[in-house]
C-alpha cells in the first residue's frame, strides 16, 4: 500500500486488463505504483486496488483549490472551460444536430455550459459535491453528484462527453456499459484524453507528466481506444488534436508539482514566477486527442 501526496492510503493489487481481461506485465514504476502493460490489447494502467470510493478520494476540494496536481481555483478557470466547451459544440456542428448532451465528470459545469449556450440541453455527473453544486447553484444546470459506473441516466441522449475523464475511471467497463445504455442508435460519444503515443510520452517514457497515479490511472492511444469501444458498438469517425488553454496561476501550480523534485526544476519554477496569474497559456496539443465515436 502507498500513502499518496493527498495523505490517502491506495492499495496496490495486481489485476488483469480492465479492458479485455487478460495478463499484463510491468513496465516500470511510477510514484511506488507498477504501471502495467496488457500483452494482448497493449492497454496501459496503474496496479491499484480500485474500489468506488477511488473518485471521490482524489477529486476532493483540496483538488479543486490546493494547487498540486489539481487547481490552486478551479473556478478562475471558468471562462476558458466554457470557451473549451464552446469550440466542441463547434465542431460537433459538422456531425450532428443540436439535442440533448450528457457531461460525464463535470466539475463545476464550465465545459457543459459551452454546450448549453450552443443550445443543448444540457445534463451532467460529477462525484465531488461540492462542485456539482456549483454548477446546479450557480449555472443553473442539471449535474448529479455521483461517479458513472453506479449511475444509470434517466433517459436516452443524443450525445455523450467525457473531457478528460476515461483515464479516472475505477471501472472502465462499467462506465461504458452505463454509456451503452445511456446513448441512443446513432447517438454520438466525444472523448478527449491524454495519448500515450504521443512523441513526448514515446521520448519521456516513465518520465512523461501524465504517469501520475493514484490519479490517472489509465493511458490510451488512439488505436486503443478505438479498438475498445468497437466492442461496445460504436464506430469511430472522427479525431483530432484539440485546442486548449490554461491560466498562468494553473500552469505554474502543475510545474511546481511536477518539477520541483528533479534536476532543474527549482530552477524552472522559480523562472515562472515572472508570468502573470490571469494570462492564458496553452497547454501541449500534441499531448491530447479527441475521438468521436457514433453508436452503432
Amino acid at each position: 500500500m502507498h500513502l499518496c501526496g493527498l495523505g490517502i492510503i491506495f492499495r496496490t493489487r495486481h489485476v488483469n486488463c480492465p479492458l479485455c481481461n487478460h495478463d499484463s506485465n510491468v513496465l516500470f514504476e511510477k510514484d511506488g505504483y507498477p504501471i502495467r502493460e496488457c500483452v494482448h490489447c497493449h492497454h496501459q494502467y496503474a496496479e491499484l486496488d480500485l474500489t468506488p470510493t477511488h473518485p471521490t478520494q482524489i477529486y476532493d476540494d483540496s483538488y479543486f483549490f490546493d494547487g498540486g496536481d489539481g487547481y490552486p481555483n478551479y473556478l478562475r478557470e471558468a471562462e476558458l472551460l466554457i470557451e473549451h466547451g464552446r469550440r466542441y459544440a463547434k465542431l460537433l456542428r459538422h456531425y450532428t444536430d443540436v439535442g440533448t448532451v450528457f457531461d460525464v465528470g463535470s466539475a463545476a459545469g464550465f465545459i457543459l455550459k459551452g454546450f448549453a449556450e450552443a443550445g443543448w440541453q444540457a445534463y451532467g455527473i460529477e462525484p465531488n459535491d461540492s462542485m456539482a453544486a456549483y454548477a446546479r447553484e450557480v449555472l443553473h444546470l442539471d449535474v448529479t453528484t455521483g461517479a458513472l459506473e453506479e449511475f444509470e441516466m434517466p433517459h436516452q441522449f443524443d450525445l455523450v462527453t467525457m473531457i478528460q475523464v476515461i483515464a479516472h475511471f475505477y471501472d472502465v467497463r462499467q462506465a461504458f456499459d452505463v454509456v451503452s445504455r445511456g446513448l441512443r442508435s446513432g447517438g454520438l460519444l466525444l472523448i478527449e484524453t491524454w495519448d500515450r503515443d504521443s512523441f513526448p510520452a514515446r521520448m519521456l517514457g516513465a518520465n512523461w507528466h501524465e504517469y501520475s497515479p493514484p490519479s490517472v490511472v489509465h493511458w490510451f492511444s488512439l488505436d486503443g481506444l478505438n479498438w475498445f469501444l468497437e466492442s461496445y458498438g460504436f464506430e469511430a469517425i472522427a479525431h483530432g488534436r484539440p485546442s486548449k488553454w490554461l491560466k498562468g496561476v494553473h500552469a505554474k501550480s502543475l510545474v511546481r508539482y511536477k518539477l520541483d523534485d528533479i534536476a532543474g526544476g527549482k530552477h524552472l519554477t522559480h523562472l515562472m514566477r515572472a508570468i502573470p496569474d490571469n494570462i492564458k497559456i496553452p497547454y501541449p496539443f500534441f499531448d491530447l486527442f479527441w475521438g468521436l465515436y457514433k453508436r452503432l
